[in-house]
């Protein structure tokens, strides 16, 4: 089983510097850049495309709800139309950056609340879907949700991933922090492992919950971002695809 490591990048902003793509990129696969709404300018686009081919890691597009200012994790009411809207708009910017570089859009992940929604919502999930058969390229989500459901049921590409430095609630959610906490790389290791072998991750309240793994997430902004990325890079010297 081929599994890759995803990692949400290009996320600084001007002068504003978040994550350490430079240092990160050598430990993953999948790099989800981020396309203006939350964070990112043209020219970090610009750059991280670059960094990403430099390194051979596949390059997709990481959209948002237009909230700059809260980093795309505070929820909207936001018409369905309006989000396949928001979504292509993002994904056409960053794939001119791609086709200048000659690398392939590779996925579509939506990002922090717009991903939440996603998974809740049929309205939001079918709205993403809409944008991502335009440009004819997966979408990455959560296994068990409505992301699963609606993205198939319409015909996308799922790809299944697991995080390694985010918590899990009792019924399976994401639990979606303006801040990431710190993981220590051992045990964000050890999670990933269990996930893969045992399709289980234990919530933050207790009891397990069942997953399916076939990308795992690390965060650029989490704390420790590198030692993370390094620790689950190495524990799965023997899936990666």
């Amino acid at each position: 089983m081929a599994i890759g490591i995803n990692c949400d990048m290009g996320e600084s902003f001007g002068i504003y510097k978040m994550g350490n793509d430079v240092a990160i990129m050598p430990f993953v696969t999948i790099a989800n850049v981020a396309c203006g709404f939350h964070a990112s300018d043209p020219s970090v686009m610009a750059q991280t495309v670059q960094l990403a081919k430099r390194h051979k890691v596949k390059v997709g597009a990481h959209p948002s709800l237009p909230d700059l200012v809260g980093f795309g994790r505070r929820e909207m009411q936001i018409h369905p139309d309006e989000i396949t809207d928001c979504i292509i708009y993002q994904v056409g910017a960053l794939r001119g950056f791609l086709e200048r570089e000659g690398v392939p859009l590779n996925h579509i992940k939506p990002h922090g609340a717009l991903y939440g929604m996603a998974a809740r919502s049929a309205e939001v999930a079918s709205a993403i879907a809409r944008a991502a058969m335009v440009f004819g390229v997966p979408l990455v989500g959560m296994s068990g949700t409505l992301q699963e459901e609606i993205y198939t049921a319409k015909g996308v590409a799922f790809i299944a991933e697991f995080y390694a430095d985010l918590d899990y609630a009792r019924d399976g959610s994401l639990i979606i922090t303006r801040e990431h906490a710190a993981v220590a790389p051992k045990v964000a290791a050890e999670r990933v492992l269990r996930a893969i072998k045992d399709g289980v991750v234990k919530s933050i309240d207790g009891p397990d919950v069942g997953v399916r793994v076939e990308s795992v997430c690390v965060h650029s902004d989490t704390p420790g971002a590198v030692e993370v990325a390094q620790a689950v890079h190495e524990c799965l010297a023997n899936y990666l695809d």
